[in-house]
Order: structure tokens, then C-alpha cells, then sequence
């Protein structure tokens, strides 16, 4: 990149570039200093206190200072040789009244931007967006109990890139970094810093939702339980605006962990070709998380399927009442579900007994996958919320991979208004 400064002058005479700033000193043959800022290419400051040439200039190294020097064009030697006499004893001569220092004494090194930033908020996401990571993690931990930090690596190296811009004046001179500051307007109030930009936003989780949705529909249980999972692993680096979209962030906390707890195990009950009674169990609980109804539906049906084959008529006859209530808009599906009910009526037993009991209310342990029921002591995700026995305390949490379960924690705070 090309950067051209003009000024009124025969000649440079010379050049310095400072150590740390963007500025480059230029000494003119009419006697002018002048400082420019490579980076915004414009003219800081001039300097007129030499009458003459100015032959050099050079910033101090650590220094705010710089020196130049000018010698009087009249007292230049025209050419030939000369033979002096300096006495043995005489004093080292000084420099002549006409060469001058000129001292530049440069602006008070001010605060970054991203410690400002710190200073300013408890939010794990800006702090991350700052490159304060550790900071970052801090928050997170004591407000969420996160311990497992491997997830979010990603996620903090693009909050942190996507909040800055990198401009590069010469190639030899220093990358300049530049903060985004998120809602900037030309009306904003000079030297005011607004928060960080960021890369994540509540909108992007909402269509995310919906893609998982999708693919649950189609069956994708592997490309959606990764999409849910990546919605869990971002909310706690998103910001929102109102106490609206912060009960609104917490709703989609528990409306994602039902999903990755139910294709957890949908996934886990594929594996066990072998074990139909567990298949059975797996697949009973999978209708007992809070889907949304056309999901729902879809897992009843899966259920009637399993149970029906293995003869546990009663259980199947349950799961087609729940199906026959929801008002399938498919046909197939209620037809299915009166099927089994008229098969049942005839010979309402069980053949293989089932760790499940419809008629007592109960939560599925998000590590064994079995119930809870109602009265039996239980741990919980200070993040996710899934419910564990108490066993798994002190574990880190298989549905979000991220808290440790039974872990205190102050809870999400994920925009300023809970702060003011």
C-alpha cells in the first residue's frame, strides 16, 4: 500500500519512523519539521524552529523526544583542501550557534479500548470479544458453573477477531488494531467507547432453531443434536438488549436441552440392536421430553412401534391414547394409534417388564438415562438445567458438555439490564 504525503518544500531531507506510534518525522530543506500520521494520513504538528536545512531528524527510542540538526547553508565549504592548525591544548570546539535541537514531546499514551471495555462490563462475551479469555472464563464459570472450556475455544477467538479490524500502512511498518464498536453512529458522543461488536446474536440462534427443527422432522437425529448443541455452546456468549430477550434466551436454554437429551438417546437406543427391553425404555422416555407437537407426535409413534412388537400391548396402548389425543393431521398416524388400541383391548398384558411407569411423573437422568421419579432426590445443571441422580454430581454435564453438575452458580446474565 502507497501512502503520499504532500507539503511545500524543494526537499526532504530526512525521515524517522517511531517505534510504537503510527507517526514519521520529515525534515524539509526550507527548514520545516512536520509530523504526520501514516496511519490516517494526516498532519499532526510542524515544527519552524530552524532557520536553515534541516539535515536530520531521529526519534528518541523509548523516549517521547526526538532530536534534528541544521547546518547554515553559508558556512558550507565550496570545495579545496585546507590544512588546520588546532593548537594541542585547545578545547574540543562546540557546535555552532546556527545548528538547533528541536524537542517533540508526544500526547499521554491513553487507555485501549479493550480494557475499557473489561472495565465496563461482567459480560462474558465482551470480555471475550476484548481477548480477555481468562476474564471471560471467570465470568462464565461463576455464573454458570462452565468448566469445560474446549467447546468455546472457537467461539472466543471469533468474538475477539470479529471485534476488531487490523489496517497495515507500510509493510514494514506494525499492524494497527482498530476496536468495533457495536452501534456506532457518526452522531456518537467524542472519546465515549460503546461496547464491543459482536459476532453472535439472538436472531442467528432463532434460525439455528429452526434448521434443528428441520432436520429432526427429517430424521437427521446426528445433523440435528449437532445444531443443538451448538445453539447450548453459544447463548452464553450473546448479548440482548431487554429483560424480554433475557427470558426469552432462558426459554431457549430449556426448549434446546430437551432436544439434545431426546436425540441422545434416540441415537443411543440405535446402538443397542440387542437389547429390545432397553430399546423399548429408550424409546418411552424420548416421548416424555417436552418436543414440539409435530416431533412429538413422531416419537409416539416410534414408541407404539417398539412396544408393540414386543408384546407390551398395555405400555403401546398408553403411548396411542397420548398419539390419539394430540389430533394427528395424519391419518396414517391415527389410524395406527386405533389399530393398536382395538389389539390391545383384546389382550391388555405386558410381556417384558420396563423400568417405566407412565403413572408416576419423573424426569430422565441426562448421564443413565433413566427415570427420576417424583420424591427421589436429584442433581441438577447450574447451566442446562437437566436433571441427574446424585451420583453424577461434581461430573460434567453430558447434555450441554460444558457445567459441572450440582456446580453453584449465580446465573446466565447475558445483557446490561440485569446489571443496572
Amino acid at each position: 500500500m502507497l501512502t503520499k504525503f504532500e507539503t511545500k518544500s524543494n526537499r526532504v531531507k530526512g525521515l524517522s519512523f517511531h517505534s510504537k506510534r503510527p507517526w514519521i518525522l520529515a525534515s524539509l530543506h526550507s527548514g520545516v519539521i512536520q509530523l504526520w500520521d501514516y496511519r490516517m494520513g494526516t498532519l499532526i504538528d510542524r515544527f519552524d524552529e530552524h532557520d536553515g536545512p534541516v539535515r536530520g531528524v531521529h526519534f528518541h527510542k523509548s523516549q517521547p523526544l526526538f532530536v534534528s540538526g541544521e547546518v547554515d547553508e553559508d558556512e558550507e565549504d565550496e570545495g579545496g583542501w585546507e590544512d588546520l592548525d588546532i593548537h594541542p591544548e585547545a578545547e574540543t570546539p562546540r557546535a555552532s550557534a546556527n545548528a538547533h535541537t528541536s524537542v517533540f514531546v508526544a500526547p499521554t499514551l491513553g487507555m485501549p479500548v479493550s480494557q475499557i471495555w473489561v472495565q465496563k462490563s461482567s459480560l462474558a462475551a465482551e470480555h471475550a470479544a476484548a481477548g480477555n479469555f481468562d476474564t471471560a472464563m471467570r465470568l462464565l464459570n461463576r455464573q454458570l458453573g462452565i468448566k469445560n472450556f474446549a467447546p468455546l475455544k472457537s467461539l472466543f477467538l471469533d468474538l475477539h477477531t470479529g471485534s476488531h479490524s487490523y489496517l497495515r500502512a507500510f509493510s514494514s511498518a506494525p499492524v494497527i488494531p482498530l476496536a468495533v464498536e457495536r452501534g456506532w453512529n457518526a452522531s456518537a458522543v467524542p472519546n465515549v467507547r460503546s461496547p464491543p461488536a459482536l459476532v453472535y446474536n439472538f436472531s442467528q440462534l432463532e434460525e439455528r432453531l429452526k434448521a434443528g427443527y428441520k432436520s429432526t422432522t427429517g430424521g437427521k437425529f446426528v445433523e440435528a443434536l449437532r445444531v443443538f448443541l451448538g445453539i447450548l455452546h453459544t447463548i452464553p456468549l450473546i448479548v440482548v438488549e431487554s429483560r424480554r430477550e433475557v427470558d426469552e434466551v432462558k426459554e431457549l436454554i430449556v426448549i434446546v436441552k430437551e432436544y439434545v437429551l431426546g436425540l441422545q438417546m434416540e441415537l443411543k437406543r440405535k446402538e443397542l440392536k440387542d437389547n429390545p427391553v432397553r430399546q423399548q425404555e429408550l424409546a418411552a422416555y424420548f416421548t416424555h421430553c417436552n418436543l414440539q407437537l409435530p416431533h412429538l407426535r413422531l416419537a409416539l409413534q416410534n414408541a407404539i412401534s417398539f412396544c408393540y412388537k414386543a408384546k407390551n400391548l398395555t405400555t403401546a396402548a398408553n403411548f396411542a391414547r397420548r398419539l390419539l389425543e394430540t389430533n394427528p393431521p395424519n391419518e396414517n398416524q391415527a389410524k395406527l394409534a386405533r389399530q393398536v388400541l382395538q389389539a390391545a383391548e383384546r389382550n391388555m398384558t405386558d410381556v417384558s417388564e420396563l423400568n417405566y411407569d407412565f403413572r408416576n411423573p419423573f424426569v430422565i437422568c441426562g448421564a443413565t438415562y433413566v427415570p427420576i421419579y417424583r420424591g427421589q432426590k436429584d442433581v441438577s445443571c447450574p447451566y442446562c438445567t437437566s436433571r441427574f441422580v446424585p451420583s453424577q454430581e461434581g461430573q460434567i454435564c453430558t447434555v450441554c458438555d460444558l457445567a459441572v453438575v450440582g456446580a453453584d452458580a449465580s446465573g446466565l446474565l447475558c445483557s446490561p439490564t440485569q446489571i443496572r
